[in-house]
């Protein structure tokens, strides 16, 4: 068993903008709409205590909690603040407690008591961004059909700027394949964000994400080999890649990037989009139900269910439970395209999420990910990149040691 060292608090389950592509209000599990708005102090307790005991059982030395939503500034300052001092009260002589919070950022602007309490407790703070105000607008829109970039634009100054620089985590942004790559890096550049993450838009076999309409099912091409087909996915990271590994100097770090580099070298990788450490990731809905992470909604009505909840079970109990255990396999959690592949110590077979397809057997999630061949250029392009430059630096050296 798998401890867990990240919980994901649902502290809030409603939002104040209308993304088109949210994974919570627009895919097939609406399991939102039968949960209370906030996390109730009673459940907020009882999560704290659980995540000590946890803690406590498996000897770890820090914890980190993500307060996430909906949109979870929706709590309010006063409500937020009773929250973390929950939460640090039941772990403080237990393990070391690392908060952070993803935000769309509009509330920063709008309640300036909400700043004082994130940085009273060292909450770092993920925004929310998706390039130019053209695109994040087309799609990160208020309900009424306002655009939302310029509130989110000021909440970043007032991350990147001044007394709060040290609570700012980072920029999160979806990929939209209509917008310019290069284009998009730099608008987030502006933000001097001290990382980004750049995520792929959700979707699955039976429900292609946009550009993929066309993939109706997985690969059945010999194991390394790319079809040639259409990877505008690929296309468009590999020219952010090349752009932000080809700057003089280091302008941000790239998550999805960085660690696909860290596992062609051997390395390991924190994050469930590539490689394969075992997922220590659960998340606690505002009722105080226990789930799977959130991507899983994309997938099925109640995929990321686990029956499980913080009033009648344990962390312990939910780390035994299949779901979860059938996320910590490594290769062995494969399917058979996914295990012949050389990439996929480093690909991971993608998202668990994107893997779904309900033909696939023994499980609808042997597939490889939806992304499969997007993935796999993205990998080769990185491997070649590195490569290159290491045989540069060894000629380099050559002459040095003769």
């Amino acid at each position: 068993m798998v401890p867990f060292r990240q919980f994901l608090l649902k502290i809030h389950s409603r939002c104040n903008l209308a993304c088109d592509y949210c994974y919570v209000y627009e895919s097939v599990d609406q399991s939102w709409r039968d949960r209370p708005r906030a996390m109730a102090p009673g459940t907020v307790r009882r999560t704290a205590a659980l995540i000590a005991e946890h803690a406590r059982r498996h000897r770890l030395a820090e914890v980190h909690v993500v307060l996430h939503g909906g949109e979870p500034l929706l709590v309010g300052a006063a409500r937020l603040d009773a929250m973390l001092c929950q939460l640090t009260d039941a772990l403080h002589e237990v393990a070391e407690l690392r908060l952070t919070l993803q935000t769309n950022g509009l509330r920063l602007v709008e309640d300036p008591a909400l700043l004082p309490v994130l940085a009273r407790h060292g909450v770092r703070v993920g925004v929310s961004l998706d390039g130019t105000a053209a695109t994040h607008d087309r799609h990160r829109r208020r309900p009424d059909g306002r655009g939302s970039h310029t509130d989110v634009a000021r909440a970043l100054r007032l991350l990147a700027d001044g007394p709060y620089r040290a609570l700012y985590a980072g920029v999160l942004c979806t990929v939209d394949l209509a917008a310019d790559p290069v284009e998009t890096y730099e608008a987030l550049l502006e933000f001097a964000p001290p990382q980004l993450n750049l995520l792929l838009p959700h979707g699955t076999w039976d429900s292609p994400p946009p550009g993929l309409a066309d993939r109706t099912g997985p690969p059945r091409t010999a194991p390394g080999t790319v079809p040639e087909e259409p990877v505008p996915y690929a296309r468009w990271l590999c020219a952010v890649f090349d752009r932000w590994y080809d700057a003089p100097r280091r302008e941000t770090g790239i998550r999805l990037f960085e660690e696909i580099l860290a596992l062609l070298l051997g390395g390991s990788a924190r994050s469930e989009t590539v490689g394969l450490t075992p997922v220590d990731l659960v998340v606690v809905e505002t009722d105080g139900t226990i789930e799977q992470a959130d991507s899983l909604k994309v997938t099925y009505p109640g995929a990321p269910g686990t029956g499980l909840d913080v009033f009648r079970h344990t962390f312990a109990d939910a780390a035994l439970h299949e779901a979860f255990r059938a996320r910590q396999r490594g290769l062995a959690g494969l399917g058979p395209v996914c295990t012949a592949c050389p990439r996929a110590t480093v690909c991971g077979g993608g998202l668990y999420a994107h893997r779904y397809h309900p033909g696939s057997t023994p499980t609808p999630f042997a597939a490889p990910s939806v992304y499969c061949r997007d993935l796999a250029v993205l990998v080769d392009h990185i491997a070649d990149r590195l490569r290159r430059d290491v045989t540069a630096l060894r000629a380099a050296a050559e002459p040095a040691t003769t």
